[in-house]
């Protein structure tokens, strides 16, 4: 199922479903052992309602439909960002989480919160999945903005700052993994992210040189990057975290609870797929 029915990568139809109108059809439901909750809001504006409705009210009907109809595991697609900002640098584990000020990920939190709640005692395994800022071929986001601003000649940002990501193929691999061997019945929370973490600038001198440019010179000092930031904000009424946050802030997260509880081990690292990423992606994970 998707949004507007388009076909799969593979050719593979699919059907066409807006879940902020319908909820799947229950004979659909019958004879599956796995339901993968994918859908949600990200990377656009939306009202907060957009948000509480998709990201959380949706998501705690499908997992009430996936009980009724006796399935076995249902996966839900959650962030890091439900975790709430970060109160230092030091790195986060599932438990380590602070009130979320953005509405996606207030949305998310909720809808965590009350999966919790309603499939603690519930015969049908419930996995809430936290990736960290994913990363692969045609990525989306401020990943994209900063290849974009490579291509263009943005001048290499100041160090500082730290981000844990997760490769789209890494996810995807323990996603299915997760679905060939669901956990006991319950609800299960992980983080999901690789093993090394990239600050911006290590990111940007990665983008440079898989676009054969060599190292970029420095020439904005970081009062310039921030009264830029500053004045993104102000034009983009962003309310909630600061460009300049999301640019050279850190944020880390450790993957120690799924590597402890599954076989899944993270595979990828950024450097495989910059290339693709550098040139707009085409092709690849």
């Amino acid at each position: 199922m998707s949004k507007h029915g388009a076909p799969l990568g593979s050719g593979e139809p699919t059907l066409a479903l807006d879940l902020t109108r319908n909820d799947p059809d229950r004979d659909l439901l019958q004879g599956v052992d796995v339901f993968f909750h994918l859908a949600g809001i990200a990377h656009r504006r939306a009202r907060e309602s957009d948000y509480d409705e998709l990201n959380y009210q949706v998501t705690v009907r499908l997992a009430r439909l996936a009980s009724a109809a006796d399935i076995r595991c249902f996966i839900f697609l959650s962030s890091v960002k439900a975790m709430g900002p970060p109160s230092s640098a030091a790195v986060r584990a599932e438990h380590a989480c602070t009130p979320p000020v953005a509405a996606y990920g207030r949305s998310k939190w909720r809808a965590e919160c009350t999966l919790r709640e309603q499939f603690a005692e519930d015969p049908m395994s419930v996995v809430i999945v936290r990736p960290a800022l994913v990363y692969g071929a045609n990525v989306k986001g401020n990943l994209q903005n900063l290849a974009s601003g490579v291509r263009r000649g943005l001048p290499r940002p100041p160090a500082g700052g730290s981000r844990s990501m997760i490769a789209l193929a890494d996810l995807v691999e323990l996603l299915c993994l997760i679905a060939q061997r669901p956990p006991h019945s319950g609800v299960h929370t992980w983080i999901a992210c690789g093993m090394e973490s990239y600050s911006t600038q290590a990111i940007y001198d990665m983008l440079r040189e898989a676009l054969g440019r060599g190292k970029g010179s420095n020439w904005w000092p970081c009062w310039v990057w921030r009264v830029g930031a500053s004045l993104l904000d102000i034009a983009s009424n962003q309310r909630e975290e600061s460009t300049y946050e999301k640019l050279f802030g850190t944020e880390l997260y450790s993957n120690a609870a799924v590597l402890a509880d599954t076989p899944w081990r993270p595979r990828t690292r950024l450097e495989d797929v910059i290339a693709q990423i550098a040139r707009g992606g085409s092709s690849g994970s």
